[in-house]
């Protein structure tokens, strides 16, 4: 009789994303109540977390001013993967989700591990385990209303997001290839 495999998941880097809420001749805050300022990165708008799976599909996502904590999303995007996944046993993240996301994700029964960059490491270098993350940010990309944050309201930009993700999804499932916004 075969032996069972291990029936955990695991989960791929929880990781944000800025993206700015500007357009030109307008004010993005008066036009977003909801988007903030990242004085890290000096941009107004919102951050988006994504926790996906080893394939790089989406498993949960969380939109958020960028003036929220990377702890808050993490916590939060942790309970979410948790409450629809609860196979989920082991999470990569970056060094942004801190002690407060790694002790939440360790009540919830998830090892989160952070994986950080080389002290010498200068540049763009492809780090493990969080280029999965990354390559479906860039997947994500390829639907133009992502590319900046059009919509008013966070829960807007979900679904978005969500919609993206299955879009991609049927695309592979019917081996359908149609021209993007980049192709033209």
């Amino acid at each position: 009789m075969p032996k069972k495999k291990n029936s955990t998941a695991s989960i791929e880097p929880l990781r944000q994303q800025v993206v700015s809420a500007e357009r030109e001749g307008t004010d993005s805050r008066s036009l977003q109540p909801e988007a903030g300022i990242d004085a890290g990165k000096k941009i107004a708008g919102r951050r988006r977390h994504i926790g996906v799976d080893t394939l790089g599909l989406l498993l949960a996502v969380w939109v958020t001013a960028a003036s929220d904590s990377d702890n808050a999303g993490g916590i939060h995007l942790l309970s979410r993967i948790a409450t629809a996944n609860p196979q989920a046993r082991k999470a990569w993240t970056d060094s942004g989700y801190r002690t407060e996301a790694i002790n939440h994700g360790a009540r919830l029964g998830i090892d989160v591990e952070v994986v950080r960059r080389g002290p010498a490491t200068k540049g763009f270098k492809v780090i493990p385990r969080r280029w999965v993350v990354e390559r479906t940010f860039g997947w994500l990309m390829h639907h133009r209303r992502l590319a900046r944050d059009y919509e008013t309201h966070p829960h807007c930009s979900e679904a978005i997001i969500r919609l993206a993700m299955i879009d991609l999804i049927s695309r592979r499932l019917t081996r359908e290839y149609t021209l993007n916004w980049r192709d033209t």
